[in-house]
């Protein structure tokens, strides 16, 4: 059975900064109450002629020159994203479009902010019983276009990017060790945006009473059960794999939020040079934030060959799961 290896990374990010200096100007908070409750500084905002689709080009294009593959020879494009350009077709269709990946078979994947690790383990399925040799999976996200930008608890949190990787189909050595995908519906209330789909169809109602912006019920119920989840994701993975936490070279987890992030790497022991968190200048990017973090430490040389890294998040549905991927 073949191995799924990760064989190019890229990461895209819009020019537009919005600090948290910024945002003292439009809403009653200050900087250092956004960087104490969620360690960012700030984050990426789409322009005008930005979109989901355009973000997901712009990592697409870096990850296939990394990994030196034609968009041709693309079998499987996937995108994870819960802000598509369009709400038909799948962006990931568009992206072909602008690719020219001709041959791939081109659809989303929507898992909140655990959406990049659940497609990479249908990804890993696909290459390892040969439906697919390269396959071309995307996170990419605009979460600036349906936060409410008055609700101070939420819109701090979010911004835009995307990150890609290319995976390859070979016989052994390193790649994709295993995944482990989870999710709980009984809590989607905890974090939704629920307007806009067949339930709540788009209105005056729905944009008046803003149905079809982020809402989040509880956060301190989302940090306690995010971090539990993803502990328990991150036990289940190096137990499948009979590894301790020592033996894992980096942790990268979703950049939700740094006391998340902080919290889960106390309870799991992992020294702090050995986690990746770059959500002080890029927010929380859902489903782009883990292949976004993947690409900035893979070209800052943190990750190199042989390294075992463990992937881990947590997201509306509720959603999470973990991977771990020897480099």
């Amino acid at each position: 059975m073949p191995m799924s290896r990760v064989i190019g990374t890229g990461s895209f990010a819009p020019t537009r900064v919005l600090t948290n200096h910024d945002l003292e100007k439009m809403l009653d908070t200050t900087d250092e109450w956004i960087r104490v409750r969620t360690g960012i500084a700030e984050r990426r905002i789409c322009g005008p002629e930005e979109d989901s689709a355009t973000l997901a080009e712009g990592a697409a294009v870096q990850a296939l020159a990394m990994a030196g593959v034609d968009p041709v020879d693309v079998d499987i494009l996937m995108v994870a994203t819960v802000t598509p350009a369009v709400p038909l077709p799948a962006t990931a269709c568009l992206l072909q479009d602008t690719l020219k990946a001709r041959r791939a078979a081109a659809f989303d994947i929507g898992a909140g902010c655990s959406g990049f690790i659940y497609g990479l383990a249908v990804a890993d399925g696909l290459i390892r019983n040969g439906s697919a040799r390269t396959v071309l999976l995307v996170g990419a996200e605009t979460l600036s276009r349906i936060v409410n930008w008055k609700d101070r608890n939420t819109c701090v949190l979010f911004g835009d990017g995307a990150g890609a990787v290319v995976l390859q189909a070979q016989e052994g050595g390193p790649g994709i060790r295993s995944t482990h995908l989870y999710s709980d519906g009984g809590e989607w209330t905890l974090l939704v945006a629920p307007g806009g789909g067949s339930r709540f169809p788009p209105s005056e109602r729905i944009l008046r009473e803003g149905l079809h912006l982020i809402q989040m019920r509880s956060g301190n119920e989302v940090f306690r059960l995010a971090v539990r989840a993803m502990e328990d994701a991150c036990m289940t993975a190096l137990k499948a794999n009979k590894l301790e936490a020592s033996d894992i070279d980096l942790l990268i987890p979703h950049q939700a939020n740094a006391r998340i992030i902080n919290a889960l790497a106390d309870r799991l022991a992992f020294p702090e040079a050995k986690v990746v968190l770059n959500i002080e200048k890029y927010g929380n990017t859902s489903a782009a934030s883990i292949p976004l973090a993947l690409d900035e430490a893979a070209r800052a040389g943190r990750v190199q060959p042989g390294m075992t890294l463990l992937l881990v998040a947590f997201g509306a549905g509720l959603t999470w799961g973990s991977a771990v991927v020897t480099w």
